[in-house]
């Protein structure tokens, strides 16, 4: 049988734009037991409108690695989006990120 040569494809991972803002926070989703593949897909793509691609492997690095950094960005702007993915079921947390 003949494989086919493999292709790079990039991975969209974190919504994060490089517009020089400094970033104080991060939104961090954690593996579960109880939510599955599609669904977790879903609530990214809802909540913080991320491709059905950039939502797909971001679940797989969650499920893989036991957590994912979602977005960055204040916490005031992060609160929203953290709220609004606990109350689908979602464990979620902000984490501040410290300035050495």
């Amino acid at each position: 049988m003949l494989f086919e040569p493999f292709e790079e494809e990039d991975i969209l991972v974190e919504d994060k734009i490089d517009d020089g803002t400094k970033y104080s926070a991060h939104l961090i989703v954690y593996n579960d037991d109880h939510n599955t593949f599609n669904w977790v897909i879903e609530c990214f793509m809802n909540v913080l409108n991320h491709t059905h691609e950039q939502s797909e492997q971001l679940s797989l690095i969650i499920h893989f690695k036991g957590k994912a950094t979602v977005k960055s960005a204040t916490k005031s702007v992060l609160l929203p989006y953290k709220d609004a993915l606990v109350e689908r079921g979602l464990s979620a947390v902000i984490e501040e990120i410290q300035e050495s």
